[in-house]
C-alpha cells in the first residue's frame, strides 16, 4: 500500500555501465533526493562503478555518502565562508574538493589553509552564459596569483553550462564554441598553467561534444559531471505504481472528500497510495516555452479553474483527474462511468518527476 519505484536492475546497471564506458572521466552527481533512488544507493552505484570522485550538491550530504564510496567527493554548492565543515560533518577533508566561485572566497579558504597547515582542494568556477556562479576571467587571473601564493591545492576549472533549448525537429546548438571562447580567456589558461593536473570540469555537455573538444585540446582531462542522463536515463528500466485503496461508486451530487466536492457525473472515487508527502502534486516548473507547451499551460489552467486538475495516475491508458487535491499520503481520484475500474490492492501506474518524488520504497531487481 505504498508508492513505489520499481527498477529492472540489469537494464538499470547495464546502461550505467555502458554510461561510465562511454565518458572517460566520468564524475556521477548525487545530490538532493538522490534523482529518486536515495542518496546511499547511488554512492554504492558509484562505487561499484569503479569511478574516482562523486559530486554532491551540498556539504550536507556529504554523510550520506562518504561511508558507501570511498574517493574523492566534489561539491558542488560553492564554498562560503560560512559553509559546514567537512571534519564536523564526520567527513575526511583529504577527501573533499570544494568548488569556489569568488574570489573573496578564495582568499579566506587560502588563508584558512595556511594557519592550519592543511591546504583545502579545490575547483575555480568560470562563470558562463547560465550566469549561476563563477567567476570573471579577470578574476580567474588574480586567483591563479593566489594559487600560486600557496594555501589551496588546486584541482582544475569548472564549466557549469545551461541546458540546450528544447526545440522540436532542430538539432540543438553546441556548447563547443562557448567552452573553447571561455577557455580562450588569459585568466583561465593562467589558473590551469599552475597545476600539472589541467581539469576541466564539466556539465552539460553531450557525447559528441566532448568527443570534439577531447581531440581539439589532447592536453586537458575532461570530466564530465552527469546526473539525470546517468542515473534516469533508461527510463524503460523504471516504473512507479501506487496501491488501490478503495473504491467507491457515485451519482450525481454526491459528495466526498475533506472539501465535500460534488461529484459532476455517475462513476468512481478511487482512493490510490501516494500524496503531498511523497511529491505528488507539487509540481516544479518545466521552463518549456514552445508554442505546444504555452497551449498545454493554458489548457490545464482551465481545468484547475473549472476544479478538474489531471492527476499523474494512470488508469485504463489515461491520466485520471484529481477528485480533490491530494491528501497527504493518500489521494482520491475521480473515474467517470465506462472507465475501467481496478480492485482494491491492485496496482496502476504514476508517472511522476523522479526528483521531486519521495517513494516508499525503491525496488531493484
Amino acid at each position: 500500500m505504498s508508492l513505489v519505484l520499481r527498477v529492472d536492475g540489469p537494464r538499470w546497471r547495464a546502461h550505467l555501465r555502458g554510461t561510465a564506458d562511454r565518458l572517460p572521466g566520468l564524475v556521477p552527481v548525487a545530490k538532493g533526493n538522490g534523482y529518486g533512488f536515495g542518496l546511499p544507493r547511488l554512492a554504492r552505484r558509484a562505487q561499484w562503478l569503479g569511478v574516482d570522485t562523486v559530486a554532491v550538491g551540498l556539504y550536507e550530504e556529504l554523510p550520506h555518502v562518504h561511508q558507501r564510496f570511498d574517493g574523492d567527493l566534489l561539491v558542488l554548492s560553492p564554498w562560503r565562508p560560512h559553509s559546514a565543515a567537512p571534519a564536523g560533518l564526520g567527513v575526511d577533508e583529504r577527501r573533499v574538493v570544494h568548488s569556489v566561485g569568488r574570489l573573496a572566497d578564495l582568499l579566506a579558504l587560502a588563508e584558512r589553509g595556511r594557519a592550519d597547515g592543511h591546504r583545502p582542494r579545490v575547483v575555480l568556477e568560470r562563470v558562463t552564459s547560465m550566469l549561476r556562479h563563477g567567476m570573471t576571467d579577470d578574476e580567474l587571473a588574480e586567483a591563479a596569483a593566489t594559487v600560486r601564493q600557496g594555501g589551496v591545492r588546486l584541482e582544475g576549472v569548472a564549466l557549469h553550462l545551461p541546458l540546450p533549448p528544447a526545440r522540436p525537429g532542430h538539432a540543438a546548438p553546441s556548447h563547443v564554441h562557448e567552452v573553447e571562447r571561455l577557455l580562450a580567456g588569459p585568466g583561465l589558461q593562467a589558473v590551469l598553467a599552475t597545476t600539472e593536473r589541467a581539469r576541466v570540469w564539466v556539465s552539460h555537455l553531450d557525447d559528441a561534444e566532448l568527443e570534439t573538444l577531447a581531440l581539439r585540446h589532447p592536453g586537458l582531462s575532461w570530466r564530465p559531471r552527469v546526473g539525470t542522463s546517468l542515473w534516469l536515463g533508461e527510463r524503460t528500466a523504471l516504473r512507479v505504481t501506487a496501491t488501490v485503496l478503495d473504491a467507491h461508486a457515485v451519482q450525481r451530487g454526491d459528495t466526498y472528500g475533506y472539501r465535500q466536492r460534488s461529484a459532476p457525473r455517475r462513476g468512481t472515487v478511487l482512493v490510490v497510495s501516494g500524496g503531498t508527502s511523497h511529491g505528488v502534486g507539487l509540481e516544479a516548473p518545466t521552463g518549456q516555452g514552445t508554442l505546444k507547451a504555452r497551449a498545454a499551460t493554458l489548457a490545464r489552467g482551465s481545468l484547475d479553474a473549472a476544479g478538474f486538475v489531471r492527476s499523474p495516475y494512470v488508469v485504463g491508458g489515461k491520466h485520471r483527474l484529481f477528485a480533490e487535491p491530494p491528501h497527504m499520503q493518500v489521494s482520491m481520484l475521480f473515474l467517470p462511468l465506462g472507465a475501467p475500474v481496478p480492485e482494491v490492492g491492485e496496482e496502476i501506474d504514476v508517472r511522476l518527476r523522479y526528483t521531486t518524488t519521495a517513494f516508499d520504497r525503491v525496488e531493484v531487481s
